[in-house]
């Protein structure tokens, strides 16, 4: 069940800082930008000790990279639609925190049996079954693989794997985040076509290849999702549109009279520009409207943070500045969404992960799980289906219609029975606004606090030295955000969690030690 969360004795609590838990009704005012997950996550930290928030978003959404809205039909139905799949795992504690504000038993979270993975050669690994304590899981997910044999274990360099099997965050960037994740993986000696269907597909999850991928970041995430946590592999997933099912409910509580601060959300409004006033700030939007505010939390992605950034030239020293427009983005990616007319097969999956099938990176049955697209699907005897392709190279018109006719074609190799559907509509989203995570890119990165003690930084793409990746990391940067400047008016922060820094076992990290010792 999805309120099956925090099941590992051994996850990590960092306490909240000691102080008032309510400021007053003339408490500090803060202008949030952004009302993603660490922007949301933000709001909430700050309201629930009196703060007065504005949020100011540029999408006439709540949820960012994880909004959901309306969209019609040819033929005027109105469908929920999103950016795309995203998996709950149970060790994105951060993440629960917030959405158990407004739904405290997590019930509008599903766990999802299985997501198997499939390669080009029709080898299939599961997740179902596995055992939840390290490191047992990881090798018996090894052991009863068909592309991993007891003899790959044997011929790996035990030397050479030992950073991947006793993570410590954030020393692992510091002696990983020079190399790319696939040269790391050939020097240890990992099978290739385990490769292609393991790690691939998570490296891929980052929106990019794993030869531009760091292979710290790898290891920081192999720690998270095996060997740093006994949460298990499966995750949870939304029952309905993020819209319904998450961000309209929390929006609720957040501006429900019994809260100690307020909060106002300004959709369908980008910042422009940040200038300082006296200890604060004029915050000025695209519409010419201005608010004044004591603090402001930048939870923008990249992109919009580095435009803020550039057209406030009051901000910030020269080397944060630069930190700043060193920002970069990965690769484009795309979000292909069909409504068919017929349904696919009983025994497809929710969820199916794919390995060198290049353009397509997984097959989402939406009615299988999400309460909309089963409701249209019920009532047309359709289906609807989500195509990913991460990491696309190009994306011209013509590549574009390339990708979307090789989704296709891939769709119907895998999933035959959905070659004679018609579809009855379908949406392509393309978007490149995911942070890259490559090879030095983490010794640069922005971290939380500012030059300014009063502005300070949320989102997927800021540093923290903590073990905590996508959806999590958002939500972590948030609730951080929210205690830098709780702290400094004397309010109690908020306590958070997160897998252990280090790897668990004491052998693996003893012997990880004398290897680095040994070099």
């Amino acid at each position: 069940m999805s309120t099956e969360y925090g099941r590992d004795r051994r996850r990590v609590r960092y306490p909240a800082t000691p102080g008032v838990r309510d400021l007053g009704r003339n408490g500090p005012r803060v202008v949030v930008v952004g009302a993603g997950i660490a922007g949301l996550a933000a709001a909430t930290g700050l309201v629930e000790r009196g703060c007065q928030v504005e949020v100011v978003e540029r999408e006439k959404y709540l949820g960012g990279r994880v909004g959901g809205w309306t969209e019609q039909l040819p033929d005027g139905t109105s469908v929920g639609m999103n950016r795309g799949f995203h998996a709950f795992f149970a060790q994105y504690y951060n993440l629960r925190k917030l959405l158990a504000r407004s739904d405290p038993q997590l019930r509008q979270l599903r766990r999802l049996e299985d997501y198997p993975l499939v390669d080009a050669h029709g080898r299939r690994d599961t997740f179902r079954g596995l055992p939840r304590t390290p490191p047992w899981n990881a090798l018996a997910f090894a052991l009863r693989s068909p592309t991993f044999r007891l003899r790959d274990l044997v011929r790996m360099d035990p030397r050479a794997a030992a950073p991947l099997a006793a993570v410590s965050v954030p020393d692992i960037y510091h002696r990983l985040d020079h190399l790319d994740a696939e040269t790391f993986l050939r020097r240890i000696n990992f099978p290739e076509a385990a490769r292609h269907l393991a790690f691939e597909v998570f490296s891929r999850s980052f929106f990019i290849e794993p030869r531009r991928m760091s292979a710290a970041e790898l290891a920081a995430m192999f720690h998270i999702y095996f060997l740093g946590s006994s949460e298990g592999l499966v995750f949870d997933v939304a029952r309905d549109n993020f819209d319904v099912s998450l961000w309209t409910p929390l929006a609720e509580y957040l501006t429900a009279p019994e809260r100690p601060g307020t909060v106002r959300f300004h959709t369908g409004v980008s910042v422009e520009r940040i200038d300082s006033e006296g200890d604060g700030f004029r915050v000025v939007d695209d519409t010419g409207a201005v608010l004044t505010a004591d603090a402001v939390v930048l939870a923008t992605d990249a992109g919009g943070l580095q435009r803020v950034v550039a057209a406030s030239p009051e901000l910030g020293a020269d080397e944060w500045r630069a930190q700043v427009a060193g920002l970069a983005l990965a690769p484009p990616f795309a979000v292909l969404r069909l409504w068919l007319d017929q349904p696919v097969r009983a025994d497809r999956t929710c969820f199916l992960g794919t390995g060198n099938m290049d353009p397509l990176d997984n097959i989402s049955v939406l009615d299988r799980y999400e309460r909309r697209a089963a409701d249209w699907a019920g009532n047309t005897g359709g289906s609807v289906v989500e195509l990913h392709a991460y990491a696309v190279a190009e994306t011209t018109p013509a590549a574009q219609a390339k990708v979307r006719k090789e989704l296709l074609t891939r769709l119907h190799a895998m999933y035959p029975e959905t070659a004679a559907a018609n579809i009855v509509g379908e949406t392509m989203l393309w978007r490149q606004d995911c942070p890259r995570f490559s090879p030095g890119d983490f010794a640069t990165r922005p971290g939380v606090v500012t030059p300014h003690p009063r502005l300070v930084l949320a989102g997927d793409g800021i540093r923290v030295d903590l073990p905590v990746a996508l959806m999590e990391r958002a939500a972590t940067t948030g609730w951080l955000a929210a205690n830098s400047l709780l702290r400094q008016w004397n309010a109690a922060g908020h306590t958070l969690e997160s897998v252990p820094a280090q790897g668990r076992s004491a052998l693996l990290r003893a012997l990880a030690t004398r290897e680095r010792q040994t070099r």
